[in-house]
């Protein structure tokens, strides 16, 4: 367990740092030589500084030595009013990543904690992820389960 870490909700101003750990986290996808980005860096910067300025995304931080080491997004899911309740927001986990030199020491509970603290605080219905096949067992330690009525329509051209 790392002994100096600190989660806290990412600001605009993390921006440049998420956008090259979101670079770092897709070339991991790729073992060997990794392709040749087709996206600028900045493209990434800019989508992450205005979804957190305006609050549709909202993301956790890991921190050790001042440096940030992981991160989770959380999209909200809004809901149609319901005349019965079940109108509560759902939320998309996704671009959760813990840097080599961090893992399995912690920084990832510590960011999962956060993010289900967050969202149950304020009413979530439910929480959904797409894992990778390498991600799987992770995000059933921390409860997330297959689930028993969702369909998927890919819309591939």
């Amino acid at each position: 367990m790392t002994t100096d870490l600190i989660v806290r909700p990412a600001q605009p101003a993390d921006a440049r740092v998420l956008a090259e750990l979101r670079w770092t986290f897709k070339l991991e996808d790729h073992e060997g030589r990794p392709p040749a980005p087709v996206r600028p860096l900045e493209e990434a910067e800019r989508w992450i500084h205005d979804r957190l300025s305006h609050g549709r995304w909202l993301a956790w931080v890991a921190e050790t030595g001042g440096d940030i080491c992981g991160h989770v997004f959380l999209c909200v899911v809004e809901r149609m009013p319901d005349p019965y309740g079940d109108s509560a927001p759902i939320g998309y986990v996704t671009n959760f990543y813990i840097t080599p030199s961090q893992r399995n020491r912690g920084a990832g509970s510590a960011l999962l904690e956060a993010l289900k603290q967050h969202c149950r605080s304020i009413g979530f219905d439910t929480l959904v992820v797409w894992p990778s096949e390498r991600s799987g067992p992770l995000w059933r330690r921390h409860g997330f389960q297959p689930p028993g009525e969702l369909l998927e329509l890919p819309l591939d051209a």
